[in-house]
């Protein structure tokens, strides 16, 4: 009890979720590096709430793992808060890949450069799963073991310390459908129990069964449960594949039901059983007692075992490239079972000693402070996944984005922004997003007209509102609803400086009349209401032809007598500028408004509106008429309360320097922290388990902060 007491705060708590029963192991490694075994539990599930190594019921299994967690706390006399679990290799997928890590120079290797290696290699793998899979699962990575490391191109057993310009390594990374690991997260939740490390469990079984120093060795690894069968083969030092089969112990206990008319548990007992005692008593669901001799029940099962060796010694051959292993170790209860052990070195081809159990051989190493605990094959793998926490302590938090379930690297700094980027999450989506501008031209000038703000992104962590800078907390739920897209931009001629301001002159009989310019989009004149559309090229006009002033002031030229403009003979097509004088002899006018909204002609059409409430009384040629205003429907378009409205910026263009090199940044009435990255070469996906630093003129910057000229901006990854 005192070594108890002493290690507490050290204690790991790891749980074994078997399709027959749940083990739970607390234990703590020290200084010797002996993993000492403090308190261990084992429960059978009530009733078959797991089949094949997945969760069926998963509340039945949560309620299993409460009363586990609940004896090991009376045990050590503390709570447990924190678990480390592992996965059945159902529906397994393998990805192997070779990754090269370049230094920016010689650089001696850290730990720390390690894991970003390793990382950079499950990120790789799961981009070519991606691309591969061609099955309705989503797939999690669960674990994953290096197969070599380089410097330079060559083989080194550890690159720690070493000095190098370009790292690399060869990994496995192992995926299981996610709907697999939600059920192991979900069980474990209703026990209050939230997840500190999952790993794949012929990955702990290895840990224990197969040392360092015998994986040189061509060694298959077979951790056989209830309801499947992993593998792993070992080979120049590495672990070089895994698999699995979906059929184990429970297919040999199915038998025995069948055969033998009892229920399951009874069935279990009786297998178990013939495997230590030369009898097994048994009562049948008729309450009827029988004893049998055990040769019985391994004649019943013989052509089970056959099926099981032979499957088994099958998936190793294929994943050992077609060939045989040098040698076998077996794990697991269902390994224990008469004659599997011996069936499978003949189906294997290799002699009976070198496949073999391995229990109480391969827990030198692990001390067992309660004193009932038997050295046994059947706890291997539940120590192995208390070892695999050391392996992985601090290495990932693993979080749910949008219902999808990410692993990070935890450096301490994680935030909900590193999430996004790691789900591969739109950085657009994050900020209001305006709807599309309209950029055109006006009189050569290029003009740009803003779409509409949208509306923030809604972030929540956990159900409560958050912003985007917020810290994660692990396996927490992380939801964003991207940003919306504001209105598209809606410009008309009417809104125009140049239409509404200016005006323009003529001497007509030797009297001034004040016109509007006419507006010319694409070369075709256009009425005020003309909505202006992206790419238009604007023209306001710096002339009137006579015919066009003609209609303009309504009335009818005299065609028999001569237009002079500037005392100059000319036809009704004649151009005229600008304080030009007209003389013409005037036969007829209009005055009535709706004789002046008739569409007489293509200008009629665009000007006619105007001239109603820009015409005076005057003299011309002798008579009365109406003639225009002195000025046009001036100044600019007012607001409800009479205050003119603010006009649209114009595009302009902002210098910064980003990691010392000048960028131009060109477009936009004004530019923020994120636009910058829209002239830059920087992935920001490529985390590999760094943070990313943003500076802007040396203090921390902001997405959405505003950039003035000449900013000094730094964007990096954080190196160790």
């Amino acid at each position: 009890m005192d070594a108890r007491r002493e290690d507490k705060s050290r204690l790991v708590f790891g749980l074994d979720i078997g399709t027959r029963n749940v083990i739970g192991t607390v234990g703590y490694r020290d200084d010797n590096e002996t993993f000492n075994v403090v308190a261990m539990y084992c429960m059978e599930h009530g009733t078959r709430a797991m089949l094949d190594g997945q969760i069926h019921d998963i509340g039945k299994v949560g309620k299993t793992i409460q009363v586990v967690k609940a004896k090991l706390e009376e045990m050590i006399e503390q709570p447990l808060t924190d678990v480390c679990i592992a996965a059945a290799g159902r529906v397994l997928k393998t990805v192997t890949t070779h990754v090269d890590y370049e230094l920016p120079e010689e650089t001696v290797v850290t730990n720390e450069m390690i894991h970003t290696l390793e990382l950079l290699g499950v990120e790789q793998a799961q981009n070519i799963l991606r691309e591969q899979n061609d099955t309705k699962y989503r797939f999690y990575c669960v674990g994953y073991s290096v197969v070599k490391y380089y410097i330079n191109d060559e083989v080194y057993s550890n690159l720690e310390g070493h000095k190098a310009e370009v790292i690399s390594l060869d990994i496995i990374v192992t995926f299981l459908p996610e709907d697999v690991v939600d059920g192991l997260y979900s069980a474990v939740a209703i026990a209050d129990l939230e997840v500190a490390n999952l790993t794949l469990e012929p990955i702990a079984a290895i840990n224990v069964a197969i040392p360092q120093n015998f994986r040189m060795l061509n060694i298959a690894l077979v951790d056989v449960g209830a309801g499947t069968s992993d593998i792993c083969i070992t080979k120049d030092g590495s672990i070089i594949a895994y698999g699995m089969i979906p059929y184990a112990g429970d297919e040999i206990t199915e038998v025995i039901v069948q055969h033998y008319l009892v229920d399951f548990n009874m069935a279990e007992h009786i297998k178990r059983a013939s495997t230590v005692d030369n009898e097994v008593e048994f009562e049948d669901i008729m309450s009827i007692t029988h004893r049998i001799p055990s040769k019985e029940v391994w004649e019943l099962v013989a052509p089970v075992v056959d099926k099981l060796a032979k499957g088994v010694a099958e998936k190793i051959i294929d994943l050992n490239g077609g060939k045989t292993v040098s040698a076998t170790f077996v794990v697991g209860g269902g390994g224990k079972v008469h004659g599997f052990v011996e069936r499978l070195s003949e189906e294997l081809e290799i002699a009976s000693e070198r496949v073999a159990l391995r229990g109480q051989e391969v827990l030198k190493s692990v001390n067992f402070l309660q004193p009932d605990i038997e050295k046994d094959p059947l706890i291997v793998t539940p120590i192995g996944i208390c070892l695999n926490y050391y392996d992985q302590k601090n290495n990932f938090i693993m979080v749910r984005f949008n219902g999808e379930r990410i692993k990070l690297y935890d450096n301490n700094r994680l935030t909900i922004v590193d999430a996004a980027l790691q789900a591969g999450f739109p950085n657009e989506y994050l900020f209001p997003r305006r709807g599309q501008a309209i950029n055109f031209t006006v009189n050569g000038k290029q003009r740009m007209i803003r779409g509409e703000a949208g509306e923030s992104s809604l972030v929540r962590l956990n159900g409560r509102e958050v912003n985007i800078n917020t810290p994660l907390e692990p396996n927490c739920e992380i939801e964003i609803i991207p940003s919306t897209v504001g209105e598209d931009a809606v410009y008309t001629i009417e809104r125009l400086e140049e239409y509404t301001s200016s005006t323009i002159s003529f001497e007509v009989n030797h009297k001034m009349v004040t016109c509007p310019r006419f507006v010319q989009v694409n070369e075709k004149l256009e009425p005020p209401t003309y909505q202006v559309q992206d790419g238009d090229r604007i023209e306001v006009r710096n002339y009137y032809t006579v015919a066009q002033l003609a209609e303009f002031m309504d009335v009818e030229i005299d065609p028999d007598q001569d237009v002079l403009v500037n005392n100059r003979v000319e036809t009704m097509d004649a151009q005229i500028y600008e304080n030009f004088s007209v003389d013409w002899a005037v036969l007829a006018y209009r005055t009535a408004k709706e004789d002046m909204r008739e569409d007489t002609s293509e200008v009629a059409a665009v000007e006619t509106e105007r001239s109603e409430e820009s015409v005076a009384p005057t003299e011309l040629a002798g008579e009365t008429l109406q003639e225009p205003a002195t000025t046009a429907e001036g100044g600019t378009e007012g607001t409800p309360d009479g205050e003119p409205e603010e006009a649209p910026k114009e595009p302009i263009e902002r210098s910064v320097f980003v990691n010392g090199e000048l960028i131009v940044m060109q477009g936009k009435a004004e530019y923020v922290f994120i636009d910058v990255f829209d002239y830059i070469d920087f992935d920001l996906s490529d985390s590999r388990g760094r943070a990313i630093i943003t500076m802007v003129n040396d203090k921390n910057a902001f997405y959405t902060q505003t950039l003035e000229e000449g900013d000094e901006i730094v964007i990096r990854w954080e190196e160790s």
